[in-house]
């Protein structure tokens, strides 16, 4: 209770101290017998300007803020029979912090805890339990007076059970369209009404009727697959054997492609108003969907399995006593990887960033594994200009470099073959049979490179390693955890197959943008496209993809002209059937 204190100080003639009166009481503020602090006071001109404003503060105060709040816990652990299964005082807190949308929130969560927990038919049982305590020592008159009321409000909420059944059986409903991820059929809507109308027949309550009735929606054949019929109006279109999916179709296989899940309502409106075949349409939902979160899913589920490292964070294939750092890391490693797609992705990148770009992702230990300045406490960060120290792009990550190694060592022979088959494309010959395996561990007077010649050197193998090493030495630079190297022993110098001298990861990387780039492309146009259709790259798509590697040339190979190509093929929007078959 804040007052304003009547006497004045003899050293302070003409001033108050306001102070703080101590103590509650029910009612009125000003009440009786409290005690007098002035361990804080507020000292103010008699009649000034600035005591008025004060006595309003203070009630202002007096008049938001009651006299007295009690929090007890919502749910009462401490009796063994109680009525007050839930104890609700937040009016205040609805009255001073909430909008009017916020408190009918609060509010349906209130009755929706209600209603799940059923407390009103609990209420009953735990009043009979009272009395029957009562009885033992005492009068149980007392609760006499609560019993009807009791009995009636566990009438009123039987009544709401009973109203409330079909609701529950329509959510089902819904939720089958979510499951099945399409409007259903009017014979699969029948087929649903008709079980549960059976269970309940059977005498099952109504709650073990609508989980059966989930269970029978997460058994269907419509859940657990994508099936997909088409149009049948759409066969005669000049495309031989097709027909065009359905809009719900579509709304399926560009969130399966972008967002490795079932369509938002947003795709799903669109697709019962059968807009989404419209191009301008597809092309902002394809906008959209690129600037939404779960578009990293796309990095995950198309860079890291096209890089192969997939669920790299538990990779578990190094050393611990060679490298005892490296189980830390392996998770940071791949959120790397994640972060660097994601966002070329996001902000609609050139994809030959992939190969040369001039910034990393990294946290703390990360940048510390890089030999980047450490921001401690910095979470993930992007750092601009690493090129200067060898980063930039998948060729340098830590994670792509563990990957291609060994346990205990690097390995220029997975490194190079990944270069070859991961990111040219070329297709290597199954090595012959009986090939001597290499040592976990470098001989004593070998440097690595030095093993890797003289396993190359066999006859059987020197063609295939004569592709495939070169790639491998150039990056040599780094270990088998992808540290930085250097030293006498680490040469990253080599020559290719057709002669051309490289140094380092950043010859490499020279070579690939300017000599190989049309492959790289190819490459990347053709793992994406059979991500997105969900199947191998077949002969009959070359067209789209020499389409494709066309448009991006022409557009500074921004990602969006290979989202923009695939999902406005026929490829993407049209479906391919059996004449044969039967299936209407």
């Amino acid at each position: 209770q804040f007052e304003i204190l009547t006497e004045k100080p003899t050293h302070l003639e003409g001033l108050q101290a306001i102070g703080v009166r101590e103590g509650v009481k029910s009612g009125a503020w000003t009440s009786n017998n409290r005690s007098l602090s002035l361990s804080a006071p507020i000292v103010v001109a008699d009649d000034s300007p600035a005591k008025q404003r004060f006595v309003e503060a203070f009630d202002d105060f007096r008049r938001f803020f009651p006299s007295a709040l009690c929090y007890a816990k919502i749910v009462p652990v401490d009796e063994v029979v109680t009525l007050t299964l839930y104890y609700r005082e937040d009016d205040q807190l609805k009255r001073l912090m909430l909008d009017d949308a916020e408190g009918a929130r609060l509010d349906q969560l209130w009755q929706e805890l209600h209603f799940a927990s059923q407390d009103a038919l609990l209420s009953v049982d735990a009043f009979e339990q009272l009395w029957q305590f009562a009885t033992q020592d005492a009068d149980p008159s007392a609760f006499e007076p609560l019993r009807e009321p009791l009995k009636q409000r566990a009438a009123d909420f039987r009544g709401e059970l009973i109203k409330a059944e079909p609701t529950h059986v329509a959510a089902v409903i819904r939720f089958a369209e979510q499951a099945f991820r399409r409007p259903l059929s009017a014979n699969e809507q029948a087929s649903l009404d008709g079980l549960y109308a059976e269970l309940r027949a059977d005498e099952l309550t109504h709650e073990a009727a609508v989980r059966l009735l989930i269970a029978r929606v997460l058994v269907a054949p419509a859940f657990l697959y994508r099936a997909e019929v088409g149009d049948p109006l759409t066969e005669e279109s000049g495309i031989v054997n097709t027909r065009r999916v359905t809009d719900s179709e579509l709304a399926v296989r560009l969130s399966y492609f972008l967002w490795s899940t079932a369509p938002d309502s947003e795709l799903n409106n669109l697709a019962r108003a059968g807009r989404l075949h419209e191009p301008a349409v597809l092309v902002q939902q394809t906008r959209r969907m690129m600037n939404d979160d779960r578009a990293r899913r796309l990095a995950t589920e198309f860079a890291c399995q096209w890089l192969q490292i997939y669920e790299f964070d538990q990779h578990d294939e190094k050393s611990a006593a060679v490298f005892p750092t490296f189980t830390a890391l392996r998770s940071p490693m791949y959120e790397e990887a994640i972060r660097f797609v994601a966002d070329l992705m996001h902000r609609d990148g050139s994809i030959l960033e992939l190969l040369d770009a001039d910034h990393v992702f990294v946290n703390a230990a990360l940048a510390e594994h890089y030999g980047l300045e450490v921001v401690p406490d910095s979470g993930w960060r992007k750092v601009v200009g690493s090129q200067a120290t060898g980063r930039g792009g998948i060729l340098s990550m830590a994670a792509t470099l563990s990957k291609q190694s060994g346990a205990s060592r690097t390995s220029p022979i997975l490194r190079g073959n990944w270069i070859s088959e991961v990111i040219l494309g070329e297709r290597l010959p199954r090595p012959p049979k009986n090939v001597p395996q290499l040592p976990d561990t470098v001989p004593d007077g070998l440097t690595e490179r030095q093993l890797i010649e003289q396993h190359s050197a066999d006859p059987a193998c020197a063609k295939c390693h004569a592709r495939i090493d070169p790639f491998g030495f150039s990056l040599e630079g780094f270990d088998a955890i992808g540290r930085a190297r250097s030293g006498p022993e680490v040469d990253t110098r080599t020559t290719l197959a057709d002669g051309t001298e490289l140094a380092g990861v950043r010859g490499l990387k020279d070579y690939l943008l300017n000599q190989r780039r049309a492959d790289f492309v190819r490459q990347f146009c053709k793992k994406f496209l059979g991500y997105a259709l969900g199947r191998a790259v077949q002969l009959s798509d070359e067209v789209l993809l020499e389409e494709m590697q066309q448009k991006l040339a022409a557009h500074d190979f921004r990602v969006s002209v290979v989202l923009d190509s695939i999902v406005g093929s026929p490829q993407f929007q049209r479906l391919r059937i059996d004449q044969h078959s039967n299936e209407d």
